[in-house]
């Protein structure tokens, strides 16, 4: 037997990338049917189960796509700081900002028409993400702060300061005792499209995600800010403005992902409480990598997470199947794509001994 050699690519594997990350994806769900096996549930069986509560009826790719839009905004607001190589890891507490600021706007202005409150709620929401995601970044320029630790830690202070508004200032006299604001007034929810069950946050991931797109593609400040994510030193060395791209990346990002919690507040529950953070900025993470940080499929594997997370509701029916494990198939499938990625970096060639 010869020694192994790990050589870097000269030329990318193109849409034979495409391939590595399905084969890691599949890895994942057999390493799931293993884990499934192991608590003796039958693992082809649960699949079947998993993706037919996924994808088998409209009422299911309608829960889908309801659960797709806070994950792809959140998504998106990371790939677009990872792009710069800024590790924001707190779209969850930024997601919570954004309903708080939602919130307040609803709460307090009740009475204005739809076409004055929706706006207010939305900016509200931009404005708050968006602060969540500039205090990181301020640390990291002024103070060389890890943004990964800072944004991790205030993701708890973002959802305990929820926590402290729905049990107290916020909390519905009429709630009997539960932790949730009033209902939203009808000029503080966002409509349905038609007669189904989707709403408009699905037109506003679309606007976002192509404005991205073309930002990244078409524009020099998204040239400068991958240029600057390729090599920091080269981007200081040109004079680019590394600084304030840093601070540019997580206001943005920090934003969607409070759009994404004021969509959720607004027209899935219709009003603020603790149930509304189940995790999508820590999904986003996934989605994210899975992606590959492209804007357009980061819709596609939104929509695919979206129903892994409804096909584990269908699994806990049907099999008894704990709510975590859904959490360990989406932690499966992030390792193994990262795993996988080393093979569209590099190749293995075996050399043969002298």
């Amino acid at each position: 037997m010869g020694k192994i050699r790990v050589m870097k690519r000269q030329e990318p594997l193109g849409w034979r990338s495409c391939l590595v990350v399905l084969g890691a994806a599949g890895v994942s769900l057999v390493l799931s049917g293993i884990l499934l096996g192991l608590q003796d549930r039958p693992p082809l069986t649960a699949m079947v189960i998993l993706f037919q509560g996924a994808f088998g009826s409209a009422w299911a790719i309608e829960d889908c796509l309801i659960k797709a839009v806070p994950i792809y905004l959140c998504s998106l607001g990371v790939a677009v700081a990872f792009r710069l190589q800024i590790w924001n890891i707190g779209a969850e507490g930024q997601f919570a900002l954004g309903a708080v600021g939602a919130t307040a706007a609803a709460l307090y202005f009740p009475d204005l028409s739809w076409f004055l409150l929706l706006p207010g709620m939305a900016l509200a929401a931009f404005l708050a993400g968006g602060f969540w995601g500039l205090i990181p970044a301020l640390l990291k320029i002024h103070m060389r702060a890890n943004e990964i630790i800072v944004t991790l830690m205030m993701n708890y202070i973002a959802i305990l300061f929820l926590d402290y508004l729905v049990y107290g200032v916020w909390k519905d006299p009429a709630s009997f005792g539960f932790p949730m604001t009033p209902t939203f007034s009808e000029s503080a929810i966002v409509g349905r499209i038609g007669d189904t069950n989707l709403n408009w946050g699905l037109a506003l991931c679309a606007v976002c995600g192509l404005l991205v797109w073309v930002f990244f593609r078409y524009t020099l400040l998204g040239y400068e800010l991958k240029a600057s994510g390729e090599n920091v030193r080269a981007a200081r060395y040109a004079r680019l403005p590394y600084e304030r791209l840093v601070i540019l990346v997580m206001v943005l990002s920090g934003a969607l992902a409070g759009w994404a919690g004021f969509i959720e507040a607004s027209a899935t529950l219709n009003r603020l409480q603790p149930s509304i953070m189940v995790g999508y900025g820590y999904t986003a993470i996934v989605v994210a990598w899975l992606a590959r940080l492209n804007p357009l499929y980061i819709g596609l594997a939104s929509f695919l997470l979206a129903g892994l997370r409804v096909g584990v509701e269908n699994l806990q029916l049907e099999l008894q199947v704990p709510a975590a494990f859904g959490q360990i198939m989406e932690g499966l499938i992030l390792l193994t794509v990262l795993a996988g990625g080393f093979f569209t970096e590099y190749r293995l060639r075996l050399r043969p001994r002298p």
